[in-house]
């Protein structure tokens, strides 16, 4: 104990993850790994249509297949009260009636479940749900973004924007105006989308899911089967990856607890990797257009952004695509439009860096253009239309050390040896090119609870429902109450991903350090000023009878400022006779956040190398520079850096969902064909963090990191690639078709 006390952690320190032993050693348990009393196996048979409906389910012959328990259908699936009860908007995320499992006949999308078979082992209800038949009633179907741009609609949540004057970037003496698109990008983590789901009795129920978000899964399975509180339990203590693919309730979640209930024993119900392809979300595609117009020294004078995205015909999902253009740089005449299309498909939903990393390769590739128009550096032209209060709020940033990030990061990666004409610079056969852009996120703080248990033997539990679908959360929260305590990580245990615990948003929006971590910084902070009271309660002690104002914690003991002796935390409990001692906190921001602009900001520096003859591009080097506030941890903090150059990788050169417009179907809904990059795609990545806290958000001065190493890479990765080769690529990704001839 005595060295525990000795090695307390500091917030910056390099901690290594807490949760690791466990990772590699099989001791996580995920979704899929639940393996209840009596657990049953349920397999989704999806639909062969795009539109239309359903006009007889043959469910006969899987039935008589061995071990098949049930199957569920829209014709005799258990009731769900909240199916029929109109969503209250301001409860939820998007506008619309949500996709019912099993609700009626009619067919939305391919690949929509029409049925659950439920069996005793995984593969009698794979093969029976193989033989489940179903004729369908065919209608004409949509799913061409392209072609559909004229039915694009408003979205109810969504309102146009205007600053000075509309489309004033044509009255400029240099303009650039230009059209890019962005395909469909899906999550594809590595862990599959699963839940098994229990019920006791028949209005209490428990699921083992994959969630980011385990008080707001709760909140929508009570309001469906109208259930109270304390009979929706959520258990989700480990995700591998999601990046926006768990944020709400899903198909696999409502079909295990529909069959769960159907079968009176615990369903367990995993997607296929197909499956997960528009189950579960995906970032939709964009046709942006945006003009620029500048005077003759590189000046803004306006600036328009016009975004079309796509939706389902059931819901509108809505992401921040035109956000970053509304507030990147100080222009006096802007204008954006944001359009959905609604077609025949499932819904996206938000996938990194959601909508900013889409819109952010438009804004960053046009400056890249402008830059190019001007004959002006790239890195100049954004220092001089640097934004030095937010002209979307007209309030003053909390802070903002972009100029650091292009300064710094220009000077770690040689820019200024950079010869800014194409094609002008040779490694042997190949073409050089070095590219930058810019970068910008919201940074938020959240509503958040945390409780903080001191036990008899000196350890400290603490606990929130927040998630950790891979940055660190259990690290990051760990150091932080380690750091208020005084204590070693050793000593420290945090526990997530459970409804019971303190109430905590979810982990989306890069908020997560800023909101739970506040909460738990507040907790532990409650926790001492606790302990603090009863140490000047002690009888035969040096703190007797002190103010607590004269007290201090410190390494896990408590002393007085000026006076000698010291108890422990331990000793405190021992001498009040107390088994344990917690306090839970309620933590938000204060007034004073309203009177600033928050936001994280990067500057992204590529070199690529592109073969003239094949047009394979091979990315050499990255060096990224973030203003995320106050780094909390610089070992976790770089590898969501390197997460976000994997992420920007893939959506520059590879990833790109297919879909077959004749069928309304994906070709490529494999990891076969669906191309991500892999260990030898990703090349030496330099990060830099400029670490200024931010106290105006939060004690602890963090702003979000987990997806704006995202916002702008893809751009990056084209402007450098023009630079190579002289061709711009406005279309990604950025395949070897589009470079050769």
């Amino acid at each position: 104990m005595t060295k525990a006390l000795a090695q307390p952690i500091h917030l910056g320190d390099p901690m290594s993850r807490v949760d690791g032993p466990l990772k590699v050693t099989g001791g996580a348990t995920y979704a899929a790994e639940y393996n209840l009393p009596g657990v049953t196996f349920g397999v989704l048979a999806t639909s062969t249509i795009t539109r239309g409906r359903i006009t007889r389910i043959d469910v006969r012959e899987a039935e008589r297949s061995p071990g098949v328990l049930a199957i569920v259908t829209h014709e005799n699936r258990p009731a769900v009260p909240g199916y029929d009860i109109p969503i209250d908007p301001k409860e939820s995320r998007v506008e619309g009636q949500e996709f019912r499992v099993f609700y009626d006949n009619q067919i939305y999308y391919n690949n929509q479940p029409v049925a659950l078979v439920v069996a005793d082992t995984f593969e009698r209800a794979t093969y029976a749900a193989s033989l489940v038949k179903v004729t369908y009633a065919k209608s004409p179907h949509q799913t061409n973004l392209k072609t559909n741009l004229k039915r694009g609609v408003k979205p109810k949540r969504e309102d146009d924007y205007l600053r000075g004057k509309r489309d004033a970037y044509k009255t400029a003496s240099v303009r650039i105006e230009q059209e890019y698109q962005t395909p469909i990008n899906v999550h594809n983590p590595m862990e599959p989308h699963a839940a098994t789901a229990v019920w006791e009795g028949t209005d209490k129920v428990t699921v083992y899911n994959k969630t980011q978000a385990t008080k707001l899964a709760q909140k929508d399975i009570m309001r469906l089967f109208q259930l109270p509180e304390s009979n929706v339990q959520i258990h989700s203590p480990f995700v591998g990856g999601a990046f926006g693919s768990s944020s709400r309730v899903w198909p696999q979640e409502m079909a295990a607890i529909l069959g769960a209930k159907q079968v009176g024993r615990p369903v367990k119900v995993a997607l296929k990797r197909e499956q997960a392809f528009n189950m579960v979300g995906y970032r939709p595609r964009s046709t942006q257009k945006v003009g620029l117009g500048v005077t003759a020294d590189g000046t803004l004078v306006g600036l328009t952004h016009e975004a079309f995205g796509m939706t389902s015909t059931f819901e509108q999902f809505t992401e921040r695509i035109v956000d970053p253009t509304k507030s990147m740089y100080a222009v006096p005449n802007l204008n954006t439009v944001y359009k959905l299309v609604p077609l025949d498909l499932s819904t996206p939903c938000w996938t990194r860096g959601p909508g900013e990393a889409s819109g952010s390769f438009a804004l960053e590739s046009a400056m890249d253009e402008l830059a190019y128009a001007l004959r002006m550096d790239p890195v100049e032209l954004r220092i001089k239309n640097f934004a030095a209060t937010d002209p979307e709020a007209k309030l003053p940033w909390s802070s903002n050390q972009l100029k650091a990030c292009y300064e710094r990061g220009a000077k770690q990666f040689g820019w200024s040896k950079r010869d800014p004409n194409p094609r002008s610079m040779r490694s042997g056969d190949w073409l050089v090119g070095m590219g930058m852009s810019a970068g910008i996120y919201k940074a938020a703080r959240t509503k958040a609870s945390a409780s903080a248990r001191l036990m008899a033997d000196g350890t400290v539990l603490v606990r929130s429902s927040t998630a950790d679908v891979g940055p660190g959360t259990y690290t990051i929260m760990t150091q932080i109450a380690a750091s208020v305590l005084g204590l070693n990580p050793a000593l420290v245990r945090f526990e997530l991903g459970d409804s019971s615990f303190p109430p905590a948003p979810g982990q989306f929006g890069s908020h997560t350090t800023a909101s739970v971590g506040s909460a738990v910084h507040d907790v532990c902070v409650a926790l001492q000023q606790k302990l603090l009271s009863l140490a000047s309660q002690q009888d035969g002690t040096p703190l007797h009878g002190a103010a607590v104002a004269d007290l201090m914690a410190e390494n896990g003991q408590i002393r007085h400022k000026t006076k000698a002796g010291h108890v422990s935390y331990a000793d405190v409990l021992k001498q009040q006779k107390l088994p344990a001692v917690e306090v839970k906190v309620d933590s938000e921001s204060g007034p004073e956040q309203k009177n600033y602009s928050s936001k994280s900001f990067c500057a992204t520096f590529v070199e690529v190398h592109v073969h003239p003859a094949t047009g394979e591009v091979r990315m050499q080097r990255v060096v990224s520079a973030l203003d995320v506030g106050k780094v909390v941890n610089q070992k976790t903090a770089h590898s969501q850096v390197h997460g976000c150059v994997a992420w920007g990788i893939g959506m520059a050169l590879m990833e790109e969902g297919i879909l077959d417009h004749r069928y309304g179907r994906y070709t490529n809904n494999n990891l076969a064909e669906y191309h991500l990059p892999v260990c030898a795609d990703i090349p030496d990545v330099d990060v830099i963090l400029i670490d200024e806290p931010d106290t105006i958000i939060d004690p602890i001065g963090a702003k979000g990191m987990g997806e704006i190493g995202l916002i702008g890479f893809a751009a990056a990765i084209a402007n450098a690639v023009y630079h190579a080769t002289g061709k711009r690529v406005r279309d990604l990704p950025i395949t070897p078709d589009k470079l050769i001839g």
